[in-house]
């Protein structure tokens, strides 16, 4: 790995004990070879036994790279520091549980490849996905009420996988529960989006952080904020004058 890796892929966790290795080396399975990488875990204050597995794994996987937080943060921060400390110019993120896989990297990177120079965001879409009835159902009115608001013209936006410019992300403004917002925000930073239909599975260890109900608290006041920065957003192209 060099210093500077094409693809850093940034995974938040906390408490996902059983789920740090299997991931881990399907990360390694699907990208070692064929791009040079890093893994950046963000351990997100777990009380069980997830930053342990994850130094035991740094003595096998040279690619991994471990950060902590000091205090509970969330998943927003925890993504945001991941990215913060990565060193490749394009960031991929996948969700700790395992349910997001990382054999769609690959297609994520040839889309980049293949598209277009003004895209800054490859969104994941679960096309099939392997949640409970009632949080499928919830998100499928979450969806709708948030494209309605927004107009941000994507089908998915809390797929956890995504491949987006390093430098792009830090530009957007932050907030907590922002990461399920970026291509709204990236929209609203002059750039274009894409959505992938990608892989979708069961979470095979392990418990949800979140139930409908507090995504639906949480999501109100997010929904309001998002459409106020959008209202409020102005963008210019600028020039340097020679001398």
């Amino acid at each position: 790995m060099s210093a500077t890796p094409q693809l850093s892929v940034v995974v938040p966790v906390h408490n996902e004990e059983d789920n740090v290795a299997p991931l881990v080396g399907e990360i390694v399975a699907a990208l070692r070879g064929k791009i040079d990488f890093e893994i950046v875990y963000v351990d997100d204050t777990s009380k069980d036994a997830t930053l342990a597995r994850l130094r035991e794994l740094q003595a096998t996987v040279p690619e991994l790279r471990v950060i902590r937080h000091l205090s509970n943060a969330g998943q927003s921060t925890a993504v945001r520091n991941g990215v913060k400390a990565a060193r490749g110019a394009w960031i991929a993120t996948l969700d700790g549980d395992g349910q997001n896989d990382p054999a769609d990297i690959p297609k994520l990177v040839e889309k980049r490849d293949a598209g277009d120079a003004q895209t800054k965001l490859y969104a994941g879409w679960r096309v099939n996905r392997q949640d409970s009835g009632s949080k499928r159902w919830a998100s499928k009115w979450a969806n709708a009420i948030r494209s309605r608001m927004l107009r941000d013209s994507t089908p998915d936006t809390g797929c956890g996988i995504k491949l987006f410019e390093r430098e792009a992300f830090l530009d957007l403004p932050y907030f907590d529960h922002m990461h399920r917002y970026l291509p709204a925000l990236m929209q609203r930073a002059g750039w274009k989006t894409v959505s992938v239909p990608v892989n979708h599975r069961h979470r095979t260890a392990g418990v949800s952080k979140y139930n409908n109900l507090n995504r639906a608290l949480v999501g109100i006041k997010d929904l309001r904020g998002v459409a106020w920065l959008i209202l409020r957003s102005r963008r210019t192209a600028v020039e340097e004058l020679p001398r």
